[in-house]
């Protein structure tokens, strides 16, 4: 039995959801800067059920508590069936191989159920647990972004880790 059940995220999740992102709010930083109030909640949820996005929780089987979030961004389908993966651990559930398991249990989802044919994971080069868990998959390194993203103030540069259905 897996340790970590995913389920799609709905909106009484959000004071959980805030709880768990301002208990991590250190060890996120500086890889992502996450909702940490109601406002941002909203906007976040607005965003990531509707539209090409699934958005699902990372529930650690034994407690029931939230241990990471993993989106699953711009899905394209027709002749692409491609998606970007967004994903991170809470402090609390740092470490304990759950986030691997999610992530497994993600790119089931989005090539069995959903389709895709490919999955992008954008990570900064300086997240070596990031790094270590695609790689831990089988996603392959295939170049540099630079300035890729902004998170917080900051344009970042990140590598684009890739992985096929096939």
């Amino acid at each position: 039995m897996s340790r970590v059940q995913l389920r799609r995220v709905v909106r009484a999740d959000g004071q959980g959801l805030i709880e768990a992102h301002l208990e991590s709010r250190d060890f996120h930083k500086p890889w992502v800067e996450p909702f940490t109030d109601e406002t941002g909640f909203d906007d976040w949820f607005r965003q990531k059920v509707t539209g090409p996005h699934v958005s699902l929780l990372a529930i650690e089987a034994e407690s029931g508590g939230i241990a990471g979030v993993v989106n699953i961004n711009e899905i394209v389908t027709g002749a692409f069936q491609s998606a970007y993966l967004g994903y991170y651990a809470m402090v609390r559930y740092a470490g304990k191989g759950l986030m691997t398991d999610a992530l497994g249990q993600t790119m089931r989802f989005a090539f069995d159920d959903l389709g895709l044919h490919r999955l992008e994971a954008n990570i900064q080069p300086e997240n070596a647990r990031s790094i270590a868990l695609v790689k831990r998959l089988g996603f392959r390194l295939e170049g540099l972004s630079p300035r890729y993203l902004r998170v917080g103030a900051t344009w970042r540069d990140h590598e684009r880790w890739a992985i096929l259905a096939d």
